[in-house]
């Protein structure tokens, strides 16, 4: 298949996470509906991470197998293996020190605060300059970011897959990864804006996200499909399809952890229950489907 055509298939794939994106604009959901809307995501993203690693385990297992069967030796395996924690380690601890970063940077006063001089020609606290650029934002915006780049590494690797397949002239397959991999970001949008609807201003009002804000975080969710389909046309690599799943494996988990905890503060172990069973539910079964039409 052609690189426009392919490019097209891989638009299509990526472009269904926008479906999911408009929940983030709901008027003052009630607080059990915030609950359950967060432990859905935190389903939807468990089955994230059990795709990904799946699919990161795949070349490691093969590697194995081989040793095995006395047809290749250990250094593959050992080499996808060290790959893999590469990939895992800066996935969940990078960022563990961003976390720590952005806390250090709103813990800046914001101006027009009371002024405590601190000593003679001392910058009073007032003089501080305030938060700016992400560091302005609420915790309710900043996980959501975090969300859309972990799903972002994740569909760049299905990306790849989309178009290492139609490169090889796999076409069939590679029209079946787009149904598949476009059933699975219609829910990864819904993920995203999970979040946003326990996001709440100053004065405790609920927020609602702009249209602007939402295309944004649907394009660093998304658009990585389609840069992975440009890829992956170009030049076939297991190693980069490892090191991208295993990336969007150990940020996923880290996001996991936060929103647990955003669940667990509201003393809800039922609607967190809940939740995360029809969050599973959806991700097996978009996969289901695919995996019942031959892929």
């Amino acid at each position: 298949m052609g690189l426009l055509p392919t490019l097209v298939l891989g638009c299509l794939a990526g472009g269904t996470i926008l479906l999911g994106l408009p929940v983030g604009r709901l008027r003052r959901p009630a607080a059990s509906l915030r609950i359950f809307l967060n432990a859905t995501a935190v389903g939807v993203l468990l089955f994230l991470v059990w795709d990904v690693l799946s699919a990161a385990w795949e070349p490691i297992d093969a590697a194995l197998g081989s040793v095995h069967d006395g047809r290749g030796g250990l250094g593959t395996a050992i080499g996808y293996g060290a790959l893999a924690t590469a990939g895992l380690a800066v996935g969940l601890v990078s960022l563990v020190f961003y976390e720590g970063w952005m806390a250090r940077q709103t813990s800046a006063r914001p101006a027009g605060s009371p002024a405590r001089p601190q000593g003679p020609g001392a910058m009073t606290l007032g003089e501080v300059r305030p938060p700016r650029g992400l560091a302005s934002w609420s915790a309710a915006r900043r996980l959501s970011l975090l969300i859309a780049v972990g799903i972002g590494l994740h569909n760049f690797a299905e990306g790849l897959a989309i178009g290492q397949s139609a490169a090889t002239g796999e076409i069939g397959l590679a029209l079946m990864l787009v149904i598949g991999f476009g059933l699975h970001n219609a829910t990864e949008g819904f993920g995203i804006v999970a979040p946003l609807a326990a996001d709440v201003d100053g004065d405790g009002s609920p927020r609602r996200p702009s249209w602007g804000f939402l295309l944004a975080m649907g394009a660093i969710g998304g658009a990585p499909t389609f840069v992975g389909t440009l890829v992956g046309h170009g030049f076939t690599s297991e190693p980069l399809s490892v090191l991208f799943l295993t990336l969007a494996a150990g940020s996923l988990i880290y996001v996991i952890t936060q929103l647990i905890g955003v669940a667990a503060r509201a003393r809800r172990s039922d609607l967190l229950a809940y939740g995360i069973l029809l969050g599973l539910v959806a991700g097996f079964l978009t996969d289901a489907i695919v995996t019942a039409a031959g892929v």
